[in-house]
């Protein structure tokens, strides 16, 4: 039986447009297969999508199926037909997404998923460290998608000014050794947002979000690890703000093939250990203009 109601379409009882219209944490497993991808454990992702359009002030709702069959059309048809990144799926979607959505002008899609890489502590064990990849994208009628691509990785900072402090309140001047400080279990952020021809690899964002920090973590480490981790971190000390400079001039270094115009933000967020608050520094800027300011005053890592 065909029905013929549909309120949707009908008018809405005050003339406002509505900037998003959608559905929000939607659970899928996705499975990737991308060329130069090694690592077994990165075919499939648990992932959290939210996907939404813009809607029209003349129209009082939006059809929210049509958000679940893009998701269907895409997400689930991953299982047969892989896809090749997270946010060229998303780019996949606001595409279907307009189609589907005729009033809309804008369509928006973010991926969270968590993220499994084998790594090594610093004695040399295998460990599965878990990560946060971000994607996304964001389309418009006249064609134009940007997409996005991000990491959050856990590591942890030692705050130079209470080692220093330490040391003269302690009446020890360049001991030879790392000072003790206090510390942060530090979350760093990187999220790029390109042109749709970009591809960018989230085990890279992972790799220089580990080098911005003092040293990364380990869900597991036996007693030598702990100490080799303590010292790493004393070794090589960071404020919050450090981390976000750090890993802005190591985006600079390391994507030179990159358009000026791409978007870098890059945040980090440090639960403190001797404050019952934490520190929190952030950026965002193109590429051109991160360039620039390296130029001119700026020594590279």
């Amino acid at each position: 039986m065909a029905l013929k109601c549909d309120v949707q379409y009908s008018r809405g009882s005050t003339g406002f447009k509505l900037t998003k219209v959608g559905v929000s944490g939607v659970r899928k497993p996705v499975l990737i297969a991308r060329p130069g991808i090694n690592n077994p454990l990165s075919n499939v992702v648990n992932c959290s999508i939210d996907i939404f359009v813009d809607l029209p002030a003349a129209q009082r709702g939006s059809h929210l199926s049509r958000n679940v069959e893009v998701l269907r059309a895409v997400a689930d048809e991953s299982t047969e037909k892989p896809v090749s990144g997270l946010e060229n799926m998303a780019v996949d979607m606001v595409r279907k997404l307009l189609v589907k959505h005729e009033y809309a002008q804008n369509a928006y899609v973010t991926v969270t998923a968590e993220y499994f890489r084998p790594r090594k502590t610093p004695t040399g064990r295998d460990t599965l460290e878990m990560y946060t990849l971000h994607a996304g994208a964001h389309g418009t009628r006249d064609g134009v998608i940007r997409k996005t691509i991000g990491v959050d990785a856990v590591g942890m900072t030692a705050c130079p000014c209470a080692q220093e402090t330490v040391g003269e309140l302690l009446g020890v001047e360049n001991p030879g050794f790392p000072m003790m400080s206090h510390n942060q279990r530090n979350v760093c952020t990187i999220l790029l947002t390109t042109g749709e021809d970009q591809n960018i690899e989230a085990d890279d964002l992972i790799d220089l979000a580990e080098r911005s920090v003092s040293t990364p973590t380990f869900e597991l480490l036996k007693r030598e690890d702990e100490g080799k981790v303590v010292i790493n971190a004393h070794s090589n000390t960071r404020f919050v703000e450090d981390v976000v400079r750090n890993g802005l001039t190591l985006i600079v270094n390391n994507y030179h093939d990159l358009p000026d115009d791409v978007e870098v933000k890059i945040v980090s967020d440090s639960q403190e250990s001797i404050h019952k608050h934490n520190a929190y520094a952030e950026r965002t800027a193109t590429m051109g203009e991160l360039r620039e300011e390296l130029a001119q005053n700026v020594p590279a890592l």
